[in-house]
This record gives structure tokens, sequence and C-alpha cells, in this order.
């Protein structure tokens, strides 16, 4: 059960890198869909066919937003699946070699990669420096032989980082060597062009750009479909990668919230989230005890809705993260304390990724992430330092 709240005014929601509200504009489309394309895709009676074309419809829409064609699009059940597949779909046909990922990678890239592990291949981790950033000197000695795929997280969710994506998937193509990035928390805030990059593989899902849960794509080079082997059978769906009825409601729900999405970016929406990010940012510093973890959002490297601290005692002793959460809930603000797919982790409270930028284990459990939306109004941030130093005199060290 979450923390009894006692806040008056209503709470507001700074966690976006764990999942967004769907927006209006992905209601209606799942509406729409549900009443006049709910049959299933592969029938071939005509509340089959209504359905396929609505299905392919949402294809070409997701498709055309992330600059490729549509037969270059899986929609699989989200970011995990997506992943896997690529990761062990692309492994599976070759012999086993080195599979190279970052040092902070989301929790089911490192899965992906430990299960290529237990089939006999080597896993090599490309180190980070201080703000999250990988170590592009580093990565020419990983591209040799045996390395046959490489995994690097476009946007770093637990600390913002941004990665150089076109220039580590530049240094793959020109070693022979696939390349995949987890752009989950890149797609919400910028344009992809998939076409003219480097990458061979892109992994994304709805729920972090205000569409559905359940529902996320694989983009893929046209020539890796038949080197691609599925991880689910049973079907010939998603030209035959992803055994599985296909979600035609959450895929129009997914490409009208992509829709939306992609006219902010060019809107400048990001820029104004960015900017009230900065604000915020600007106030939480002169709280004492906290410090910015991760890039300084004046190097372009790091993510425009994105902050992070380390929470620290006037003292100094570090604080836990995990109570910090609990008590700026109670002063009406969901934040949270790293990435949401490790919050349930048993053991340390520790975080992977800040013990990875060289924290020490106490420090790495005193992180805190604040991720703002759209729906993140100037007036409403202007009460976050209050309540955040509520929070910090309520929290032991």
């Amino acid at each position: 059960m979450p923390a009894l709240r006692v806040a008056s005014e209503p709470p507001l929601y700074l966690d976006a890198c764990a999942t967004t509200p769907l927006v209006q504009a992905a209601q209606r489309a799942m509406a729409e869909a549900q009443q006049h394309a709910w049959g299933n895709p592969s029938s071939l009676h005509g509340f089959g066919i209504a359905a396929a074309e609505s299905l392919e419809r949402s294809r070409q829409r997701v498709a055309q937003r992330l600059g490729t064609s549509a037969a270059s699009l899986l929609f699989c059940s989200g970011a995990t699946e997506s992943v896997h597949l690529a990761l062990l779909g692309a492994a599976a046909a070759a012999a086993p070699g080195r599979v190279v990922i970052s040092a902070v990678e989301h929790p089911a890239v490192a899965a992906a990669a430990r299960h290529l592990q237990r089939l006999g291949w080597t896993l090599a981790t490309l180190p980070v420096d201080g703000q999250g950033v990988v170590q592009l000197e580093q990565l020419e000695a990983l591209l040799v032989p045996p390395t046959r795929l490489v995994s690097v997280v476009w946007g770093q969710s637990e600390v913002g980082a941004v990665q150089p994506i076109a220039a580590i998937g530049a240094r793959c193509r020109a070693a022979g060597v696939l390349f995949h990035t987890d752009a989950v928390q890149w797609a919400p805030h910028q344009r992809i062009d998939f076409d003219q990059l480097p990458i061979d593989l892109l992994s994304l899902t709805a729920h972090k750009l205000g569409g559905p849960r359940g529902i996320g794509a694989l983009v893929l080079r046209p020539e890796l479909h038949d080197r691609l082997q599925p991880q689910l059978g049973g079907g010939q769906q998603e030209a035959g990668l992803r055994a599985g009825t296909e979600p035609v409601v959450l895929a129009a729900g997914f490409a009208a919230a992509l829709d939306e999405a992609s006219s902010a970016h060019d809107s400048g929406g990001s820029d104004r989230l960015a900017q009230r990010r900065d604000q915020l940012l600007e106030a939480l510093l002169t709280l004492p005890g906290l410090q910015l973890s991760g890039p300084a959002p004046s190097s372009q490297q790091r993510l425009p809705h994105h902050i992070s601290l380390i929470a620290q005692s006037v003292s100094g002793e570090p604080l836990s993260g995990r109570r910090l959460v609990s008590a700026l809930w109670r002063q009406g603000v969901a934040a949270s304390s790293g990435s949401a797919c490790n919050a349930a982790r048993s053991g340390s409270a520790a975080s992977p990724v800040l013990l990875a930028m060289g924290y020490s284990p106490a420090l790495a459990a005193a992180g805190l992430r604040l991720s703002l939306g759209p729906w993140c109004q100037p007036e409403q941030l202007q009460r976050v330092p209050a309540a955040l130093e509520q929070a910090l005199m309520a929290c032991p060290s």
C-alpha cells in the first residue's frame, strides 16, 4: 500500500520515466477501434478484414513517425519483449560470440544479455563516466571479434544521460557488428529518423509517450527479417516473427499517442519542458543536501524532462531514496528512486546505475528522480521545492 498522503492539494505526478497517463487522442482512437475493429485480424471474414486494416493503418502511422517503412516495424507486448526479440532473435542465427552492453542498461537488456551468456556467449560491459555517459573511446577495443552484437540505451531513465547513439552506431557498422538501442525514454521527447541512422534494431513502448500499456515495437533493418529468429511460436503473425493475436485496439492507441508526441516535438514541446525542468532544478539545488547526478542540462546530454538528485542530510549522511519517495508522496508529489523495474529488487537498495558511475553504495541508495510531462504546469511545479524540503526533514538519515 502507498504511504498515506497528508497534503491537501491534488497530487502532482513527476514520474514520467516510469509511465505516463493515457492521452485523450489515444483514448478516442482505442474506443473507435474497439467499436469497429474488434475482430481477429487473421480472420478472413469482414470483421477480421476490418481489424487487419486498422492494424496496418496503425503500423503505417507509427512507422512513418519513426522515419521508416511499415515493413520494418513489428508490434509486440512492450519494450521488454522487443529487447528480448532483438537480442535473442538476432543472436540465434549466429554462433556464440560476444555481446556488449553499457554499464547503465535497463534491467530488460541486462537480462537478455545474461540469457545469451547461458547460451555460450561472452558478455562485456562498456563503462560509463561519472555522468552516466558511455566512454566511447573504450568501444573500439570491444568491437573486435568475437563481438557480434552491441546494445546501448539511447536515453538512460535513472540519471537522464543521453548516449552518443549515432557515433556508437557508426563504429558498429564499420566493424560489421549489429547495433541495438533501447529508445524507450528518447522517443517521447525527440524525433527518430530510423532509416537515416546507423541503427539495426530499435525498441520502444507506447506507455512512456501517452499510449496504452501492453504494446511496444521493434524496428529493424529489412535485411534482418530473414536472420531474426522468433522467440514466441504458434502463429505467423508479425511477418512470422511474433506469434499471437495482434492487439489491434492497443495499436490504434499507440499510433495516436505517437502522433501527438511527434506534433509536440515539432511545436517545441521538448524545449518548453526542458525550460520548466531547468527552473525547477535551479530551485531544488538551493535546498541543503541535494546534488545533481547525471549530466548537466546545459551539456545537451540529458533528457529534457529529467531531474536526478543525490539526497543527503545537512550533516552529510546519505538519505534513503526509497524513504524519501514515500515522504515526498505524503507531500502530494509522486517521484521515484530510480528505474521502476528495479524498485522491487531484493537485497541492496543501491542503484546499479549509480554504482557504475562511481558512487559509493550508501550514496547509490540515495538517488531521487523527478521526470516531468506535458501535464506539468509551471504553477504546479512551484510547490515542489517546499514539498521536497518537508520530505527531507521527515526522512531519517
